[in-house]
């Protein structure tokens, strides 16, 4: 026997945990070979539909069930490659085994913001995905339940669709403004947002969630300068009559109850060639907190309804096309912000603090493989609009207004954003593999900020209105190249070339007299490098070295009672820079699995979000250069069948280390909102209590270390260090569930984020506690 034949039949023996689900022959073919770690050519060479092959097997017994009744052949080369050939029909019968506990499935998870189909694990960089079923027992329905899932993932807490994601210990501040987010958040290829709040859209009839942590400028452009938070949702399947129906209910101690409904259908159109999948839902969550003034009980409630559509039509074996749209609205009818001197979960203001978020999106994505490689164009469309109303009545009442009885600040926008996105990728059969791609992004945003006061002799005075619009403008050619040296080691290099247009004008009227208007236009460049080495040490582990970088363009202020000074007129780019080394194993067959990294970034002229004293008007400013060093950990073992044991864990130390003469009060500071020390754990266990009834048990822990609100060490509150988690019991039988779950089962109350209003900030201590233990059970049903 050569060595060839040798290494042919041990691969053809070996056993991997394989999860492909039904789709055309020729992607199932390509995420065989990244699950099972080989080279796999010619897998355009067989047209038609592979069934869903999962389960733990050998490489033939998968190519044989992918293959099977293919006019198609296969030929295992040695270890490492496959060759996929014409010819057949090969009918064999399958002898898949399909087990309850893969052995290394989490190894098998597929990848694809890396924008090429890519094995967990095998990816250079901070990587972590959350897949179906886990956001099922751990009941994550938002990003809220997300961040205790995945290492270094923190969000504020202002409210529902007013919060800020932030990755790996990189906070720009605490507060929303101009400033484009630290954080992409996607929906599969389309950017939801460019520099609001998260939308917070609900995670209903997801395929997987995927976060890259560091930054992704050259794949990603502006806006991932600390990472990438991407929702995949589940696409239509060709075939299948299927749906589910899920109604569920919730108690909150010393609140208000909470509601839950969705349901899921999917609906072949044409035979094989056409399916559509709609996805519906609406939440109410009760409130917690109590207004004094005005008498109010539990005024925190939040509704949420929306839904999603997918029609996917399969041109042929290789080409397809889905058009896509999703809608969410969400209203809530105050902030959860208390003020600790009144008792409780207490506030005393002056009118109810709303907020109303709806996002509207459209895609359109062609997607196409052969021989060449891989194409993808994806075309999207967003409308984002969202508003706020604040209490100003102690500003204004501060600021020497006299005799306000209420102060009322309402701030409204609508964003609208047009995206191309076009990937060519080569085949994954050759020692040069690369990837371009060609990024064109065209947004309106129109806000206007409103403040008024309310007094005896004038029941609606205005103190201060802006209207502004800013344009944007961003085309970019990005590429990566990968080349196997051989023994293991893979280096890689990208880029990112771009140019990105800002233009923006203003109208502010402050009366008697103060009137004025800005229009002023920017243009910035530049490239955004990526480099790594690493090497694939056997089929259990993998090390690299990387280094990348992210960016974001300047931009220009123009509110304020006064006009902003000259320092003030304008922001400047930032840039963070990151340099990484990181492994990831997998040994005892799979049934332990660890990633870790250990970076530091260099963060220049960070941008940031502040207020104006004592008007509570927003502005943007460079506050200076920062750093941060730190280790994070994911690990997940398997003792013993049907127990999983998942940590995850950040080690850093965020600060700044040179500082804007502007922000003086901010020498030696750390970076706010960000603890030097994060961590969360998930346990979940699950028994056959029958043939078609399982228990289901979870198990969740999350600690946020403490941190501070601002840039200003003197006068930030701290806030943080606190642990919180969730427990959970599902009995799923074969088309029933029921799952009683308690949140924060410890009734816990720390102060997750000390901020609510930037008009009494600082006059009046703003606490946000955890949201009281919640009992909550759900009921769903599939067909």
């Amino acid at each position: 026997m050569t060595w060839a034949s040798a290494d042919a039949a041990r691969a053809a023996q070996a056993r991997y945990a394989i999860a492909i689900p039904a789709k055309a022959r020729s992607e199932a073919l390509i995420d065989l070979g990244v699950q099972a770690r080989v080279t796999l050519g010619g897998a355009s060479s067989c047209p038609g539909r592979s069934p869903a092959v999962v389960g733990a097997m050998s490489l033939r017994q998968a190519l044989d069930a992918i293959t099977a009744g293919a006019p198609c052949r296969f030929e295992i080369l040695d270890d490492a490659t496959v060759s996929i050939l014409r010819g057949g029909p090969t009918a064999r019968a399958s002898s898949v085994t399909t087990v309850v506990e893969p052995v290394s499935l989490l190894e098998s998870v597929i990848v694809t913001a890396t924008k090429r189909p890519t094995r967990l694990g095998s990816a250079a960089g901070g990587v972590s995905v959350i897949g179906a079923g886990q956001l099922n027992d751990t009941g994550a329905v938002d990003t809220r339940g997300i961040s205790q899932q995945t290492a270094g993932f923190i969000t504020t807490n202002l409210g529902a669709a007013r919060n800020k994601i932030m990755l790996r210990g990189l906070s720009d501040g605490a507060f929303t403004g101009r400033t484009q987010q630290t954080v992409g958040t996607y929906l599969d290829n389309i950017p939801l947002t460019y520099n609001a709040p998260d939308p917070d859209l609900r995670l209903i009839d997801i395929e997987r969630v995927e976060i890259l942590r560091g930054p992704q400028g050259a794949l990603y452009g502006g806006g991932s300068l600390s990472g990438v938070y991407r929702i995949v949702s589940r696409k239509p399947v060709l075939d299948e009559w299927s749906g589910s129906v899920l109604v569920g209910g919730a108690l909150t101690e010393s609140g208000s109850p909470s509601s839950r409904l969705e349901g899921v259908v999917n609906l072949p159109v044409v035979n094989d060639r056409a399916a559509l999948r709609l996805a519906l839902y609406s939440d109410a969550e009760g409130g917690y907190v109590d207004d004094v003034n005005l008498r109010l009980s539990n005024v925190d409630r939040t509704t949420r309804s929306g839904g999603r559509a997918a029609l996917s039509v399969r041109l042929d074996d290789n080409w397809t096309v889905m058009v896509s749209g999703a809608h969410q609205d969400l209203h809530a009818t105050d902030s959860q912000y208390t003020t600790p001197s009144l008792g409780g979960q207490k506030r005393a203001n002056q009118v109810r603090e709303t907020h109303d978020n709806v996002l509207l999106q459209g895609a359109v994505t062609v997607a196409g493989s052969g021989d060449w490689g891989r194409f993808e164009s994806s075309t999207g469309y967003v409308r984002h609009r969202f508003a706020s109303r604040f209490d100003a009545t102690a500003a204004l009442n501060g600021a020497g207004a006299g005799g306000v009885d209420i102060g009322l600040f309402d701030e409204a926008s609508k964003v609208r954003l047009l995206v191309e996105d076009a990937v060519l990728s080569s085949p994954d059969n050759d020692r040069f593999r690369w990837l371009i791609g060609l990024y064109g992004l065209a947004s309106l945003e129109d806000s206007d900020g409103e403040l008024r006061a309310r007094t005896t002799f004038n029941p609606s005075r205005l103190i201060y209105l802006e209207a502004r619009r800013d344009r944007r403008r961003e085309l970019a050619a990005y590429g990566e190249a990968f080349y196997l040296l051989g023994g293991g080691w893979t280096v890689s290099l990208g880029g990112r070339a771009f140019q990105t247009e800002v233009h923006t004008t203003s109208a502010v009227k402050a009366p008697p007299a103060l009137t004025r208007k800005l229009d002023r236009k920017a243009r910035f460049s530049g490239i955004s490098p990526k480099f790594s080495l690493q090497r694939t040490l056997g089929k259990q582990a993998m090390v690299y070295v990387l280094t990348s970088e992210g960016y974001r363009s300047g931009g220009f202020n123009s509110g304020g009672l006064a006009a902003p000074s000259a320092l003030r007129g304008s922001f400047k780019p930032d840039h963070l820079r990151n340099y990484e080394v990181g492994a990831s194993v997998s040994p005892l067959a799979g049934r332990v699995v660890l990633r870790a990294a250990l970076f530091h970034d260099v963060w220049t002229d960070i941008q940031t979000d502040q207020y104006l004293s004592p008007s509570g008007l927003s502005y943007t400013a460079n506050v200076g250069d920062g750093r941060n060093t730190g280790l994070e950990i994911e690990g997940t073992v398997r003792p013993r069948p049907g127990l999983t044991i998942e940590v995850n864990a950040l080690f850093n130390r965020p600060r700044l280390s040179k500082v804007d003469r502007n922000f003086a009060s901010a020498a030696q500071s750390e970076l706010p909102g960000v603890p030097d020390v994060s961590a969360g754990g998930l346990a979940r266990y699950e028994k056959s209590l029958s043939a078609d009834r399982r228990l289901i048990m979870t198990a969740e822990m999350e600690y946020v270390g403490q941190s501070r609100l601002t840039f200003d060490r003197r006068l930030s509150p701290s806030m943080g260090g606190y642990m919180t988690g969730r427990l959970s019991a599902e009995m799923a039988m074969a088309d029933w569930g029921v799952t009683l779950a308690v949140t924060n089962p410890a009734n816990a109350s720390s102060d997750t984020f000390a901020y609510g209003n930037p008009f009494s900030f600082g006059q009046v201590r703003q606490v946000t506690p955890l949201r009281p233990r919640t009992w909550s059970l759900d009921i769903s049903r599939a067909f």
